[in-house]
């Protein structure tokens, strides 16, 4: 009990400690001229951190885990994701652990049990890897996506260049195909959308293949934009080869990949199905048992 009401006054002192200096810095920077606008909850969350941080060095520390979670926001978020947005992201994972730290040791205090104060303690060591680790999910969940779409696109394209279509009339024709994926979210259409968009408004063709393959961040196509880059001002035959032998190894992986999938969701099934065996194995045992005790 008393550890607990211990923990908790001086997680509150801390945090309102903490988040009084960096408000105090924030004010000096900005020359003692209060905020004209209202700040978003996560401000608030992530200034004391944010301000340690940069009192301590930590960044410097931190730099190249630092550089690789805003290699992954970049690719995520889009280029105009700057590395302070990482940071916030970080600080605000450390946040969300100590927040929960914090509401662990006050409902311990009030409670009057200490075990509490221990669960938040793991919750708080959890939350942040927890959110981090959504970062590669989503990464690769983004990069299996893109593998599935490229086959079906790299057809299609094969299709309009055989049937006399110019390589940037081609993808401009693929991309109002797919207009209700890209207005999804799919991560492949979108930026197809963005390349026909920079087309029109007369980027360089092979400068907005460039930027196309860099937004995808994917090894298949970077091989693709290659490939049309060293091939369309040829044509004919020549690009039709070079496509269609691309298009045979990215279907071979698109097998890959929902082979993949197949086997991830089939595991997922394994512990609810456990469950419910479990329950039925009550349901079936239980009037033996009662009948057993009389």
């Amino acid at each position: 009990m008393l550890l607990a009401q211990l923990a908790a006054a001086l997680l509150l002192l801390l945090w309102a400690g903490g988040y009084g200096w960096a408000a105090l810095q924030v004010r000096a920077q900005r020359g003692g001229a209060r905020r004209k606008r209202k700040e978003p909850l996560v401000w608030h969350l992530t200034l004391p951190w944010l301000a340690a941080a940069e009192r301590f060095g930590v960044w410097d520390q931190l730099q190249s885990p630092l550089t690789i979670m805003h290699s992954r926001l970049l690719i995520l978020n889009g280029e105009r994701h700057s590395f302070d947005d990482t940071k916030q992201e970080l600080a605000l994972a450390v946040a969300y652990g100590y927040a929960a730290l914090t509401v662990a040791a006050l409902m311990a205090w009030q409670s009057g049990e200490p075990m509490l104060l221990a669960v938040g303690a793991v919750i708080a060591g959890v939350l942040p890897a927890a959110k981090l680790r959504d970062q590669k999910t989503r990464l690769h969940r983004r990069k299996q996506q893109v593998l599935l779409a490229m086959p079906e696109l790299i057809s299609q394209l094969m299709l309009l260049i055989g049937a006399g279509e110019t390589i940037q009339r081609a993808l401009l024709r693929c991309q109002a195909s797919h207009v209700r994926e890209a207005s999804a979210g799919h991560p492949l259409y979108a930026e197809l959308t963005r390349l026909c968009h920079d087309m029109h408004n007369g980027v360089a063709f092979h400068v907005a293949l460039e930027g196309f393959s860099k937004r995808c961040a994917v090894q298949e196509v970077a091989m693709f934009t290659t490939n049309l880059l060293l091939n369309y001002r040829r044509g004919g035959d020549r690009l039709r080869l070079s496509l269609r032998e691309l298009s045979y190894s990215l279907w071979e992986k698109r097998k890959s990949v929902s082979r993949t999938l197949g086997e991830e969701a089939s595991s997922k099934l394994v512990f609810p199905l456990v469950v419910i065996f479990l329950v039925l194995m009550v349901i079936v045992a239980s009037p033996a048992v009662l009948m057993m005790s009389f």
